[in-house]
C-alpha cells in the first residue's frame, strides 16, 4: 500500500539498516558499477601504506545510494524529486548503516502534498556518516 500524507505527521521517523556489516566486495563491485577504481576504495596496500588509513573504505556515493534506496522505498517509487547531502564521516568494512527520515513539514497542493525530509545515516556506534534532505511528492 502507498504512503498517504495523512499517514505522516511532522516529527515523524521512518528508519532502516541498509547493510548489516558492509564488505570489502560490496565495495569492489560498487567500484565496478560506478566505475570509480579509486585506489583508496579498491586496494588494501594502497590504503594503508602510501595513504595512511586503516583500512580501504567504502565510496561516499555508495553511502547516498543505500540512504537514497531507503527514501525510495519509502515514498514510493517516482515520487522523490529531490536529494540531496553531505558525507561527514568515513565508511568503513564492517560497519553496519542505519538510515532515518525524519518529516521536517509538509505542504499541501491541490491534490497531492510535498513532504520534506531531513536524512541521516548512521554506522554502528551511532556516528553520522551522511546527513541531508529530501522532498517528495505524496498523495
Amino acid at each position: 500500500m502507498a504512503l498517504r500524507t495523512e499517514d505522516l505527521h511532522v516529527g515523524q521517523s521512518h528508519e532502516v539498516v541498509v547493510v548489516d556489516n558492509l564488505t570489502r566486495t560490496q565495495i569492489v563491485q560498487y567500484a565496478g558499477a560506478s566505475g570509480d577504481y579509486n585506489p583508496l576504495h579498491t586496494d588494501e596496500i594502497f590504503a594503508t601504506q602510501v595513504a595512511g588509513y586503516p583500512s580501504v573504505f567504502a565510496h561516499g556515493m555508495l553511502t547516498m545510494g543505500m540512504t537514497g534506496r531507503m527514501l525510495t522505498d519509502y515514498v514510493g517509487d517516482g515520487r522523490l524529486f529531490g536529494f540531496g547531502g553531505r558525507f561527514t564521516n568515513q565508511v568503513w568494512p564492517g560497519d553496519t548503516l542505519t538510515a532515518s527520515a525524519t518529516v521536517t513539514s509538509i505542504e499541501q497542493r491541490d491534490e497531492s502534498s510535498t513532504v520534506f525530509f531531513e536524512v541521516a545515516t548512521r554506522n554502528q556506534d551511532n556516528v553520522i556518516v551522511f546527513s541531508g534532505t529530501a522532498s517528495a511528492r505524496i498523495d
